[in-house]
């Protein structure tokens, strides 16, 4: 049944008679969600957009080739172990994060962006915080949606390894014990690469500027600690070494790891940190990730004012 509607008629200066028509609008009186909903919506529809899910399909072909290429290598491992019939896996589940960086930091570098820089250039910021979401919700949501991305990026090859090495019948607790090992490594590797992913992103409203600033800081500061432990190794400084490593994402992560999981490290020389260095290394990743999660929040405060 239609509203009743009302007309109220004037002239106007120009003589042609003016109309205000009362089409029946009415206040909405529907469940209201809150910021809890919002805030799980934000984080579906960012985690969904990371991998170009509910997008153009130009969008899904460079997440999903990226994703195909951290699979791989897992895969041609598990068939060659099952073949060969081997008694441990080719690599440590630690070790394979590392191995394929360059990937995993070309996927954040055209992840990152999408996430956040969109929002800045398009002006739709504000629509966020008009109401029930806030600028924490907001933050919250997009760093735990690209924290979950990397995680399911660097994840899912290990699941190919433990199920490979468990179908080639390898030792169960061995694996088990290497696998949730790998689990964290790869967890702390997604929290501090969404934390400066997402940051280096927020800078600019300019996607193409992200991308290009995401590559270079994770791809500068490897090769400049890669080059200087390797000339401290050529030099016989080997002590420096290991505190070089504090200076590079990818390498902290190794330096955590390597002191405290068990792994095999990827230092120049095999010169890993200890466990008093390993400690240092832990308290600076947890304040890199907590240090880029506050300054993520600290853009947001003036965003879409």
């Amino acid at each position: 049944m239609r509203p009743e509607t009302t007309t109220t008629q004037g002239t106007a200066a120009g003589g042609a008679p003016d109309v205000i028509h009362n089409i029946g609008y009415r206040n909405y009186d529907g469940p209201r969600l809150g910021r809890g909903y919002a805030r799980r919506s934000l984080f579906s529809q960012s985690l969904r957009g990371a991998y170009g899910l509910g997008r153009s399909a130009k969008s899904k072909v460079l997440p999903m080739i990226l994703f195909g290429v951290m699979c791989l290598p897992a895969a041609i491992m598990v068939a060659v172990a099952v073949t060969t019939k081997m008694d441990r896996l080719p690599m440590e589940y630690t070790r394979y994060a590392i191995y394929l960086q360059a990937v995993i930091g070309l996927y954040l570098a055209s992840q990152a962006p999408q996430a956040v820089s969109r929002d800045l250039r398009f002006r739709t910021v504000p629509l966020y915080f008009s109401r029930p979401i806030e600028r924490s919700d907001y933050v919250a949501a997009k760093f735990a949606a690209m924290t979950s991305a990397v995680f399911i990026l660097t994840a899912a090859p290990l699941l190919v390894l433990y199920a490979g090495a468990l179908l080639a019948k390898m030792d169960f607790a061995d694996q088990t014990k290497g696998f949730a090992q790998g689990l964290v490594s790869v967890a702390l590797l997604s929290l501090l690469f969404a934390g400066i992913g997402l940051v280096v992103a927020a800078l600019t409203p300019r996607r193409g500027f992200g991308v290009a600033a995401v590559i270079a800081v994770l791809t500068i500061s490897y090769g400049a600690v890669s080059t200087i432990q390797g000339i401290a190794l050529n030099s016989d400084n080997t002590q420096v070494i290991s505190w070089l490593g504090l200076f590079s994402p990818i390498t902290l992560i190794d330096g955590v790891q390597t002191a405290f999981l068990s792994a095999t490290t990827a230092f120049p020389g095999g010169h890993g940190p200890g466990t008093g260095a390993g400690a240092v290394y832990l308290l600076v990743l947890l304040a890199v990730i907590a240090g880029s999660y506050g300054l993520l929040t600290r853009r947001y405060r003036k965003a879409g004012l």
